[in-house]
């Protein structure tokens, strides 16, 4: 695991796109695969909230919103830049962790950079997204609930890179070289194969756009049936046949990606196949 501490910015946004790997929206639904650990105080937030999923736009917005509760909190030295971001990468060789696992390792770097302590009600607001393959984003606002600025440890890095190597040790990961190493040279992939990537994360279950889309559709199909009303219900099971052709359609991407990747048998000449039964 290696981790990376970002320059620290007024605003969530751009790191959020970061570590989404694409703009941030006010459309697009992140549900706990993406946002996979947060700061124990975001319960109270969505306690008697009707919507459980917040898009990424929302979640800019709650990292955010601190600056406007308390538009004198500051460094020191008078910095206003409360935004820390740092991101962690497996080794290109390593396995694909679980949810739990990303949330595991997302508390315990938070612990590490000191932007959650254990007991503390009055901490920062901070998120974990595991939006990319092998990597996990960390964002948080230095300003507390309570108006104080968290000044992060001096070493943050070396305590970060301490609490990776414990990581990598407890999840059993492969570690990073400590001396200089040759890297390894890895074929570049092909064109189908580049195609077929992107048509997999089109139809990804966790964190695909359909799948996202799918999931606000069945959501506002729920929401529907439950108003008085035949013209309700009507809608609500169009709004569940939307649901199923978009899901037929993630299928028919998978397979389609899967066909993609598939090896091809190479086509011997009619010549050279006459040649090598050829008797000497």
């Amino acid at each position: 695991m290696i981790p990376r501490l970002h320059e620290r910015t007024h605003r969530p946004h751009d790191s959020l796109a970061e570590a989404l790997g694409r703009p941030v929206s006010p459309n697009e639904g992140l549900t706990e695969y993406t946002v996979v650990a947060h700061w124990p105080g975001l319960d109270y937030f969505t306690l008697d909230d009707e919507q459980k999923i917040w898009t990424s736009v929302q979640w800019a917005e709650h990292l955010e919103d601190p600056y406007l509760e308390h538009p004198f909190a500051a460094s020191p030295d008078d910095d206003r830049r409360a935004i820390l971001h740092l991101d962690v990468r497996l080794h290109p060789d390593d396995r694909e962790l679980t949810g739990p696992e990303w949330a595991e390792a997302a508390h315990r770097l938070a612990r590490a950079a000191g932007i959650e302590i254990p007991g503390k009600e009055h901490g920062c607001r901070w998120i974990a997204v595991q939006a990319q393959p092998g990597r996990i984003d960390v964002i948080a606002n230095l300003i507390h609930l309570d108006g104080a600025w968290h000044a992060p440890p001096a070493d943050i890095l070396r305590r970060l890179s301490n609490e990776a190597r414990r990581i990598e040790r407890d999840l059993h990961l492969i570690p990073v070289r400590t001396g200089p190493s040759r890297p390894a040279i890895r074929p570049a992939p092909t064109a189908s194969a580049q195609l077929a990537s992107v048509l997999t994360q089109l139809a990804d279950e966790q964190i695909g756009p359909l799948a996202t889309v799918r999931g606000l559709v069945e959501h506002t199909a729920y929401r529907i049936a439950r108003q008085p009303g035949a013209a309700g219900i009507d809608t609500a099971h169009r709004l569940e046949l939307i649901a199923r052709r978009l899901h037929a359609i993630q299928q028919d991407l998978d397979t389609t990606a899967a066909h993609l990747i598939q090896p091809r048998v190479a086509t011997v000449p009619a010549a050279a196949r006459h040649t090598a039964h050829r008797s000497p």
